[in-house]
């Protein structure tokens, strides 16, 4: 088992921001690794289907797809920088002020996982915005009754699971960004 320092020589404001960055740190963590992870599998699945489905070139899809593929490496980034609160907590608790991070550092590396949440959450909204639009196309496009030749016009459940991987991946980034701006305001108090 780990040994905790000793933090009863540290000052209490000082006790508590680090026990908000590690407990913070840790929700952001796992909120963004679990829909991460989620929004990858339901997004591979996708992809899968698409290559063994209908054949036509859906550009929108297509372009959604790679904008889900870099939402998902940026949620993959703050992921990391949610991981990096934890460890600043850590390095906060430690008697020596030499290589405890100062408060600048704190807010900046809150700050950058701020930016990179919020650009990951565009990167993903236009994604879906565009997976979206090749939907509703295509379903307008169905012609009335029961005859259809044409498999590409078809509006697949596939194509719903592209939607859903987008979706838990803004939920991911809004997470973050929602816990940065908390942790931030927070600790610039």
């Amino acid at each position: 088992m780990r040994e905790l320092p000793d933090t009863s020589s540290l000052p209490t404001p000082l006790q508590r921001i680090a026990l908000v960055l590690r407990t913070f740190g840790r929700i952001a963590l796992w909120i963004q690794l679990v829909l991460g992870v989620v929004s990858l599998g339901i997004l591979l699945t996708g992809i899968a289907g698409r290559t063994i489905g209908p054949t036509d070139e859906k550009q929108g899809v297509g372009f959604g797809i790679f904008l889900a593929i870099c939402g998902l490496v940026t949620l993959g980034v703050g992921v990391y920088i949610a991981w990096r609160y934890t460890r600043i907590s850590q390095q906060l608790l430690v008697g020596n002020t030499e290589t405890r991070p100062s408060k600048a550092d704190t807010l900046k590396t809150i700050r950058l996982g701020l930016i990179v949440n919020m650009a990951g959450m565009l990167l993903t909204i236009v994604g879906a915005q565009a997976i979206i639009g090749s939907i509703v196309i295509r379903s307008i496009s169905q012609p009335s009754g029961l005859t259809v030749y044409d498999a590409n016009r078809f509006v697949r459940p596939l194509d719903l699971f592209l939607v859903q991987a987008n979706i838990n991946t803004i939920t991911a980034h809004f997470a973050g960004i929602a816990i940065a701006i908390w942790l931030f305001n927070r600790i610039n108090r």
